[in-house]
């Protein structure tokens, strides 16, 4: 069977190709060209994003001359930034902080690559993501289960709750049953020159400082200063532009605080109709329900009844025990046994029973 491989020249695909081929499948390396944003950086060199920088393409190529498979790069710049860059920067113009990688994967990875994967006679995308998929035969024929990956510390699955029965049959995550630790040293073994190479954990397409300076660049008109208040309705300050700020935060508060109210102050939420942040105290952050729109299943259909399960608000946040209810409209709430202090809209709401994952959306 043939497998594409989605080469990035990091450790965890080059490795996932690496077992691919050991395993026997015929295997195809494919790098996609994805949109950085234009400019020069201090040598003079154009921008290239993270993912597909000249020495990713590089190392990648270098991997796959290793492995004696074949190696194709393909431009997904368009798409990419009309999918995930401009779908991020219309998600922080309303105010919401969102996560890119959610859209990456449906539209690009998922999307886009798999269609590429198929038309070259592939029987499976396989990325190098810590999660795993499970084959369940029933009545009612195969069902797929997204799992978490067996490293903790590193697991995805979070990442990937947007993917359905259609994707996970074609999907192959070969990492997923290793440790970091462990991709790294099957690396050394394999002979990859990219065992040592470090990661990164920033978005990917950012090539000018932090996302606040890239949002000056192409939406100026989020920066626009408004009023801070704090629950009592009185104006303590003036914050730089909503998208600047998320729910939690406490650094860059330029607030005044009262004799009889000294306490640290935290951003309770974002109210776009008056430009307006609203903060206060630790014992005012946090709330039991979360709203959740756009709520995908795995399985493909919701659960019949509220759901006693895990969620997780947050890519790297600890799950927390609650009730799912989905709505018949689509969307879905969550009502969590404690407040979560970091609850933020844009984020992903994705829910778990043990090591499957259920489903998600996105927290309103």
């Amino acid at each position: 069977m043939r497998v594409v491989v989605a080469m990035s020249g990091g450790v965890d695909s080059s490795v996932a190709a690496a077992l691919l081929v050991q395993q026997g499948y015929d295997v195809v390396g494919i790098m996609l060209r994805l949109w950085a944003e234009e400019g020069r950086d201090a040598s003079g060199q154009p921008h290239t994003n993270r993912c597909c920088a000249p020495e990713a393409v590089a190392d990648a190529r270098a991997v796959a001359r290793l492995l004696g498979i074949p190696f194709y790069d393909i431009h997904a710049e368009a798409l990419f930034r009309q999918q995930v860059v401009d779908r991020w920067v219309a998600a922080y113009a309303k105010a919401t902080t969102p996560n890119p990688c959610f859209a990456c994967n449906r539209y690009v990875r998922f999307g886009f690559l798999l269609q590429k994967a198929l038309a070259l006679g592939a029987d499976y995308l396989a990325t190098g993501h810590y999660a795993r998929v499970e084959a369940v035969q029933g009545e009612g024929g195969t069902r797929y289960r997204l799992l978490k990956g067996c490293d903790a510390q590193k697991d995805q699955s979070y990442v990937l709750h947007v993917l359905g029965q259609r994707e996970l049959a074609r999907a192959m995550f070969p990492v997923g049953s290793y440790t970091k630790a462990q991709v790294r040293e099957l690396a050394r073994r394999f002979g990859l020159p990219v065992a040592e190479r470090p990661e990164s954990q920033d978005l990917c397409f950012l090539t000018q400082g932090d996302y606040r300076s890239f949002l000056k660049r192409h939406v100026p008109e989020v920066a626009r200063p408004g009023p801070i208040f704090n629950t009592r309705g009185e104006q303590i300050g003036t914050h730089e532009g909503l998208p600047f700020y998320t729910v939690g935060q406490r650094r860059g508060l330029h607030v005044r605080t009262s004799s009889d109210h000294s306490e640290p102050l935290y951003v309770l939420r974002l109210d776009p109709s008056r430009n307006a942040l609203i903060v206060g105290t630790s014992a005012e952050l946090g709330t039991r329900v979360a709203r959740v729109r756009a709520m995908h299943y795995v399985s493909g259909e919701p659960p019949a009844e509220p759901l006693r399960c895990m969620a997780k608000i947050r890519y790297k946040a600890r799950e927390s025990a609650g009730w799912l209810i989905p709505r018949a409209d689509g969307s879905a709430e969550f009502e969590f046994d404690a407040p979560q202090r970091d609850l933020t809209p844009g984020q992903g709401l994705v829910c778990y029973l043990g090591d499957e994952v259920v489903g998600g959306g996105v927290i309103t």
